[in-house]
């Protein structure tokens, strides 16, 4: 098969093996899970044609998608890489707080609708992305903009009452603003 032999470092493997010329070079992205899926729907708003690419290219290649959509899969890995990075230059108080907080409360969303509130604020006003929920039934208020959380018992009371009507407010222009368009 391969000319090259696996080292095993305790319970890690590296393989040895460089990656072929023709795939693009690329930094991982480098975060854990927590602000991953605090970016991920801002991830999925400007990366929704890379994510697609990849996407058709495995369904196309029969079962052989890891191998021949390598270069697809670099570029969603690239463009993850840019969110996460704007979003860390201009909302870096709002996101560490809510990636946090998931952290903290296994990354349940409806116990971290404060801080999100400000990131989703934070993040449209700087980078004019927003957040949507794919399938979320059009003439209902997203479950991310509803102003109390049904089933949300600790999130309110981590933020004092003027951080609570900053963040319903917030939500509400969202709102009206993605009415219009």
């Amino acid at each position: 098969m391969a000319q090259r032999d696996a080292r095993f470092n305790q319970h890690v493997l590296v393989d040895t093996t460089p990656m072929p010329d023709h795939i693009p070079k690329v930094e991982e992205i480098g975060t854990s899970s927590a602000p991953l899926l605090s970016a991920s729907y801002f991830i999925g708003a400007r990366c929704k044609a890379f994510n697609d690419d990849f996407m058709q290219c495995k369904q196309e290649a029969n079962g052989r998608g890891e191998i021949d959509c390598l270069k697809e899969g670099r570029k969603v890995t690239r463009c993850a890489s840019s969110v996460i990075k704007d979003i860390n230059t201009h909302c870096l108080a709002q996101f560490k707080a809510h990636w946090e907080c998931l952290e903290n409360n296994n990354h349940n969303l409806f116990e971290c609708r404060s801080p999100e509130f400000s990131l989703n604020k934070c993040v449209f006003q700087n980078l004019g992305l927003q957040k949507t929920i794919p399938g979320a039934p059009e003439d209902q208020v997203p479950v991310h903009l509803r102003p109390r959380q049904k089933y949300s018992v600790n999130a309110w009371n981590q933020f004092d009452l003027e951080q609570r009507k900053e963040a319903r407010e917030a939500g509400a222009s969202l709102f009206k603003q993605q009415e219009q368009k």
